[in-house]
């Protein structure tokens, strides 16, 4: 398995996505976003960043790029595709998602470690927990607030297309847990298959053990299952 995980201009999580990966012995390259997509891709990755600034809105011109055309292409037949924050943010641009991210809350850049609770188990990014679990993963976005209309929610909330919600570390959600207002305390969402998904907090810095927590671990192991 080779997980492309696609550096575009102003991204800067590329290189950690790597080596949190090769801690789970799951072999990733950094991929150009102007040369598309290797023939060997089995996984891709969007990692954390500002691409481009985060000119217009946070995601909305990396989303434009070319290469998400074979991104698209490839979720759609089944490749397992992950978006962290700036990569959920282009994830949502593009269409592999539903929803958006916006401004937070605070109207303030936040830095911070966060609990979330584990919405549904039964897909390949969590597979590692448990329904009901809490995992710690820290979050660093000035756009991380999730926003849909109400109909659209529902319609996810019914699908069980909501992966992750804000938390306190006994698993409560509350206004008090959401570290940005997002909406319904939505963390992170499935796309229209299982094999895609988008989160804000970032498992790849909770997945070396010789520099703290190790939750996202799980998440990541999404590529190996």
């Amino acid at each position: 398995m080779t997980v492309a995980v696609i550096r575009f201009g102003g991204s800067n999580c590329d290189r950690d996505a790597v080596q949190a990966l090769a801690e789970l012995d799951v072999d990733a390259e950094l991929v150009w976003h102007e040369d598309g997509l290797p023939e060997d891709t089995t996984g891709i990755m969007l990692p954390g960043g500002f691409s481009y600034g985060d000119y217009l809105r946070a995601g909305a011109m990396a989303a434009r790029s070319p290469i998400m055309n074979e991104v698209r292409e490839a979720a759609e037949s089944g490749t397992p595709v992950l978006g962290v924050c700036n990569g959920a943010q282009i994830g949502s641009e593009s269409g592999l998602t539903p929803g958006a991210f916006t401004t937070n809350e605070s109207a303030r850049f936040q830095c911070e470690h966060v609990h979330l609770r584990v919405e549904n188990a039964d897909t390949p990014w969590t597979d590692a927990y448990e329904a009901g679990d809490v995992i710690e993963l820290p979050i660093a976005h000035g756009e991380g607030r999730f926003e849909i209309t109400d109909e659209r929610l529902e319609e996810l909330e019914s699908e069980d297309r909501v992966l992750f919600r804000y938390c306190d570390a006994d698993g409560n959600v509350s206004p008090e847990a959401n570290p940005n207002g997002s909406k319904h305390s939505v963390a992170g969402v499935l796309g229209e298959r299982d094999s895609v998904a988008v989160l804000m907090p970032h498992p790849e810095r909770a997945a070396l053990p010789d520099i703290g927590p190790t939750d996202g671990q799980g998440v990541l192991s999404g590529f190996a299952n």
